[in-house]
């Protein structure tokens, strides 16, 4: 089988047991953009991250796939995509609260920044963010047929990437930023 079809040539593509749509669908936006996060996340588990950080992230990366594919789907309960549930959802909180138990209390907010683990779960986080916006999107579409704990999924998971960020610079020995905000930065120049 050749990796590529032509079918696609003229702006279209196929969506798994239903019709061809616009390659600017907003269904084809949001497991595009799922599939971005699942990219940027598998960045970020090459950028010197811990075991337990590469194993919740591993995880992540099979329930995103499982995602993606609820939502290329027209009708997932018949073609049996649809996975993604609370037990999920509790699982993301659980270790959010786990690892937040190892962490120093935010004071301030942070900058995306530290070292190059934390960097690209920070990058992760804000293609989460605009996954969910997109997800968000198709749900409000009549007909859309996506299950509401698809968008909290991956509201939770942007919280989680944010606590991994930070335990990503804590495992490093990385200082977080925090923000000063303008008036603390001084002039310059």
């Amino acid at each position: 089988m050749k990796i590529y079809t032509r079918t696609g040539d003229n702006g279209s593509t196929g969506l798994f047991g239903g019709p061809r749509v616009s390659k600017d669908d907003s269904r084809i936006e949001a497991y595009g953009t799922v599939d971005e996060l699942n990219a940027a996340i598998g960045v970020a588990r090459v950028s010197g991250v811990g075991p337990l950080v590469d194993q919740h992230l591993t995880q992540v990366q099979h329930e995103l796939f499982a995602i993606g594919a609820e939502l290329a789907t027209p009708d997932p309960e018949r073609h049996g995509t649809r996975v993604i549930g609370d037990k999920h959802i509790r699982r993301l909180e659980r270790w959010i609260d786990a690892h937040e138990e190892s962490l120093p209390p935010l004071r301030s907010f942070v900058l995306p920044a530290g070292s190059p683990g934390a960097c690209s779960l920070h990058l992760a986080r804000a293609i989460c963010r605009r996954a969910e916006r997109r997800v968000i999107r198709l749900c409000r579409e009549s007909g859309a047929n996506v299950t509401e704990e698809v968008a909290v999924y991956l509201n939770r998971l942007s919280d989680l990437l944010f606590v991994l960020s930070r335990v990503a610079n804590q495992e490093s020995g990385t200082e977080e930023v925090a923000w000063v905000g303008l008036e603390g930065l001084g002039e310059s120049g």
